[in-house]
């Protein structure tokens, strides 16, 4: 099909590969097995961010923004949350992302509420909902929040999912 041969062909062209940053201009690095954020610079370099949307978007909550699985390539991991001791934390799994975009129905601990606000998205968990994908200082690991006005929740998705 056309279209996604376009789009296929836009990508590979693309200058700089998909990465997300926030609005402190700090992009996702990996160190070890865990995302940090870092001030962008040429000597850094950010993990190239895969978004896949969920099959099956009408059995979720509707409203929230557009479910998808966020993951990163080389090594290919995907973001899951999980209750760790009463808390939901965030956590880097191997997965690999097209293998949850084809089961028969939602893995919700892999899932998040993309939610675009003008040139800014949210990720909010599915599974625990009220929970969003924050940074915070430099150097320091991606978290999940529920205190939006305290942690900064907002990035800069350089793909259209």
């Amino acid at each position: 099909t056309t279209l996604s041969l376009q789009r296929s062909e836009h990508q590979f062209g693309r200058e700089s590969p998909p990465e997300v940053s926030d609005l402190n201009q700090q992009v996702w690095v990996l160190q070890g097995q865990t995302i940090v954020t870092v001030p962008r610079s040429n000597s850094v370099t950010p993990v190239t961010v895969t978004v896949v949307p969920c099959k099956y978007p009408e059995s979720l909550e509707q409203g929230r923004g557009v479910p998808i699985y966020l993951g990163i390539e080389n090594p290919e991991m995907c973001l899951s949350c999980e209750d760790i001791e009463g808390q939901p934390t965030l956590q880097l799994k191997e997965e690999k992302i097209l293998r949850l975009y084809n089961e028969v129905e939602p893995v919700d601990p892999f899932l998040f509420y993309r939610l675009e606000i003008y040139s800014t998205s949210t990720f909010e968990s599915v599974a625990f909902p009220g929970w969003f994908i924050a940074s915070s200082d430099k150097g320091h690991p991606i978290f999940l929040t529920s205190h939006q006005g305290e942690n900064n929740v907002n990035f800069n998705l350089s793909i259209n999912a």
